[in-house]
């Protein structure tokens, strides 16, 4: 996915410039260069004001990329977590074409990743049926619930029930569709998404389910 190579600069730069300000425990040290790094291009880019779906196109860039390390990229996704948390971002996701390289990173091999990836899905699609949607038109529940009953790391399998909560709760073609996908000894019977105690009940036992 292409991004603002100017707009990416700009993000590196501000990066390594707060890596380098927070490192220095040195009081007398000169202070540093704030312009050491920056291009017009950048600065062009910054006071032009790079719009929201700017950064989110740029911070989705950075986690497909091979040259941007996994520091970094748990970076972009905080970034882009906090801009889905607007309706308006995150219903901008599917126009800009982010939906389908967001949900491919629940199988990105470092579990961090995968973490990330499924708390910036449960962000976008709570309280949002556009999004719900999205993730029923992508297949979606088979990656989720597998995180959620397999993954080794707790934190990552949290954040995956933490998105399956916010994708089935009072819309039922999400919920239909997660009864679908469970393993066995969940129920298999239709529960209906509004009865919040019985989404609880899927939810809780995800919660326990051992880890593999």
């Amino acid at each position: 996915m292409a991004a603002d190579p100017n707009l990416n600069g700009l993000l590196k730069w501000s990066i390594q410039n707060s890596s380098a300000s927070q490192e220095s425990a040195d009081p007398n040290a000169p202070a540093p260069e704030p312009s050491r790094g920056i291009k017009p291009e950048m600065l062009s880019a910054l006071f032009g004001g790079p719009s929201d779906a700017d950064l989110m196109k740029a911070a989705m860039a950075a986690l497909h990329s091979d040259e941007v390390d996994l520091e970094n990229k748990l970076v972009a996704f905080d970034n882009f977590e906090q801009l889905v948390e607007g309706i308006d971002n995150a219903n901008n996701m599917e126009p800009l074409g982010l939906w389908t390289p967001l949900v491919q990173l629940l199988k990105h091999e470092e579990t961090d990743m995968r973490r990330m990836a499924a708390w910036c899905i449960g962000t976008a699609v709570q309280n949002n049926e556009k999004a719900q949607d999205r993730l029923l038109v992508l297949n979606t529940f088979p990656a989720l619930v597998s995180i959620a009953t397999s993954d080794s790391a707790p934190a990552t399998r949290k954040k995956a029930i933490y998105a399956i909560s916010s994708a089935v709760r009072n819309y039922q073609p999400a919920m239909d569709d997660l009864v679908k996908n469970l393993p066995e000894g969940y129920p298999t019977d239709k529960v209906d998404a509004g009865d919040m105690d019985a989404v609880d009940v899927i939810l809780n036992k995800l919660k326990a389910h051992p880890s593999a």
